[in-house]
């Protein structure tokens, strides 16, 4: 595969990130680690207080790519075959007909993940995993490129069912958008004074240009020195005495996947120790679970990880 070389960020990545951020002001960090998940071909979990722009951004997201869209609500009572499809009997052709799903989109809101039951999350969680649905004993392939963010509300619990260890790692990042600054509430109260910016976006490129992003993205270098400091972040881990549960091989691969994306996103072929350091927090964090005798000593993921970094030693080239 020709190597790609990049002097400066990508045009194409650069204008996607610009067109979202008329829509969700203040948030570009936020915004480009979305696409960088997208362009890693992996899924976003966003864990915020209702109203702070979930919705808006994933929404400017599908229109920005001139993809399909769809949003599922997830209630208590959502069965799978709501989120999968059902195959229903037509009289006249005497044959049972497949009718699709919400998940057949590109972009997926999943909303409020964690209100519906563990049946239902795994409906959604294997369609995520294995970009396709069987039903009946049918398989369908899903659209490509397929994107979900799910959400979470970290405030009520109640009548909820957390998701578990084994589905949190099928999510490539865990972010949190968080509240804006005096400064960019004016802004978005003025620029949403007249009309809502999100019916007058465009696309900026098709879903078969996101195609290519996505493949060049794969194709940006990771020297040995860099994949072998990823795996011993990875092991510490695992070998730390407060944490219970340590990050899988499965997230040794979603960093590894994330760096490339960021990487390309930033405008080289290569990965610098920086990206790994950058991106360890939303992708390490929802795989990790601490010991009991943690919790009570006031530890917290976010702290066990900074003490990672900082004890693990950076490959200089």
């Amino acid at each position: 595969m020709n190597q790609i070389k990049l002097e400066q960020p990508h045009p194409a990545v650069e204008k996607l990130i610009g067109n979202i951020e008329k829509v969700l002001i203040g948030k570009r960090s936020i915004i480009e680690l979305c696409v960088t998940a997208i362009l890693a071909n992996g899924h976003v979990l966003l864990e915020d207080v209702p109203g702070v722009g979930k919705t808006m951004l994933v929404r400017a997201l599908a229109r920005s790519i001139g993809g399909d869209f769809k949003r599922i609500q997830f209630t208590p009572d959502l069965l799978p075959t709501d989120v999968t499809g059902v195959a229903i009997f037509n009289q006249k052709s005497m044959e049972f007909e497949f009718r699709p799903g919400p998940i057949f989109a590109n972009v997926i809101l999943a909303d409020e993940i964690n209100r519906t039951s563990p049946k239902t999350q795994s409906a959604l969680l294997e369609a995520m995993e294995e970009r396709s649905v069987t039903v009946d004993g049918v398989t369908y392939r899903l659209a490509e490129p397929f994107f979900v963010m799910a959400t979470q509300n970290p405030l009520e619990y109640e009548g909820t069912f957390p998701l578990p260890e084994a589905q949190l790692d099928r999510f490539l990042l865990q972010l949190r958008l968080g509240y804006p600054t005096v400064d960019e509430e004016m802004r978005m109260l003025n620029r949403f004074a007249e009309t809502n910016p999100l019916e007058h976006l465009e696309p900026v490129m098709t879903a078969d240009d996101l195609a290519v992003l996505q493949r060049q993205a794969a194709a940006v270098k990771v020297s040995e020195a860099v994949k072998e400091y990823i795996v011993r972040l990875c092991h510490r881990t695992r070998d730390h005495h407060q944490v219970y549960l340590g990050v899988s091989p499965r997230g040794a691969l979603a960093l590894f996947r994330a760096v490339q994306a960021l990487a390309f996103v930033r405008g080289r072929d290569y990965v610098i120790p920086d990206d790994v350091k950058e991106l360890v927090p939303v992708t390490f964090a929802h795989r990790i679970i601490l010991k009991p005798e943690a919790r009570l000593e006031g530890a917290t993921i976010d702290r066990i990880l900074s003490a990672i970094l900082s004890e693990t030693r950076v490959p200089v080239s």
